[in-house]
């Protein structure tokens, strides 16, 4: 398999999950800063400009929740999705949050063109972004289990995606002491092989 990725950019979840699957992939940065997302060889590959994108034998698959439970079918036996329907669909919940709100509270600090078209429009959506970044954090501390993971003690696909959410947190202004829970989750993921295995080829700064 290859995985399409940038350093800092959701696309980390995707990496830890495939490590923590054990499943070999070669990484092909795609660099932002020259505009690699959005023109030449990848416009074939992803024609949204996104990371990430991973290259199976069966096809290419964008979007992150497609491309976690795609690992999580491909290798069951590394249990990355709770025993239960109701606490699978618990953590597909969590993970249409991240999709659907808090990664999309984290956008408007740098993609407010995808919104609006004046920069005062853009000033206003950046300042607003450690509250909004901040109440996707209260809610989380109230709503997910974290002991430590978001689902209990049994990690899934919630945690990876959850973990490079919160890797932003820092660059957003969000004061992370106010969430203790948030903090033993960053701490427990850091300790996790896989997680160190990506920070080693680069994807997490």
């Amino acid at each position: 398999m290859k995985l399409y990725a940038m350093p800092g950019t959701i696309a980390v979840a995707s990496a830890i999950a495939l490590k923590e699957a054990g499943i070999n992939f070669d990484l092909q940065i795609v660099d932002f800063t020259k505009g690699e997302q959005t023109g030449g060889a990848y416009s074939k590959v992803n024609a949204k400009g996104r990371v990430p994108a991973l290259e199976t034998p069966d096809g290419i698959l964008t979007e992150t929740g497609a491309i976690l439970e795609y690992i999580a079918a491909v290798i069951p036996q590394a249990s990355l999705t709770p025993d239960s329907m109701f606490e699978t669909a618990k953590m597909r919940e969590v993970m249409n949050y991240l999709a659907s709100t808090m990664h999309v509270a984290h956008a408007h600090k740098l993609r407010g063109s995808r919104w609006a078209t004046q920069q005062n429009s853009f000033d206003d959506m950046r300042s607003k972004v450690p509250e909004t970044m901040g109440d996707c954090c209260t809610y989380l501390e109230s709503h997910a289990t974290f002991a430590p993971y978001v689902m209990g003690q049994n990690y899934s696909l919630a945690d990876p995606w959850l973990y490079a959410i919160c890797c932003w947190l820092e660059g957003d202004d969000v004061d992370v002491t106010k969430f203790p829970k948030i903090q033993a989750f960053m701490a427990a993921m850091n300790e996790r092989p896989a997680v160190q295995a990506v920070k080693d080829l680069g994807l997490i700064p």
